[in-house]
């Protein structure tokens, strides 16, 4: 049985750096951002909590791929592609937990 996957954008509250991760546990993977359980980490170095955007996929393989194009992308269409869906660059996190 395979196990399904997500990428997720998390963002700082000034919006001047994104990060883009791969996981099997959405929900918990944002929680250790948000909680630097890894303080030397990327995320934690530039306090990159809200998570404003994610997608959710079939399988980790799937996730994968799309992380990888998703980080070949210029900035701003990555900026684009957050807007579409969360234009205000709200937290997701609280929609995941609920």
């Amino acid at each position: 049985m395979q196990k399904g996957g997500c990428i997720y954008i998390m963002t700082n509250t000034f919006r001047t750096t994104v990060y883009i991760g791969v996981t099997s546990n959405l929900e918990g993977r944002i929680w250790e951002h948000k909680n630097k359980v890894y303080p030397k980490s990327f995320t934690a170095k530039y306090n990159l909590n809200r998570c404003v955007y994610y997608e959710c996929f079939f399988t980790i393989q799937e996730a994968i791929s799309r992380e990888k194009e998703l980080k070949a992308w210029r900035r701003s269409k990555k900026n684009e592609l957050i807007n579409q869906l969360n234009p205000y660059w709200e937290d997701l996190y609280n929609q995941l937990i609920n």
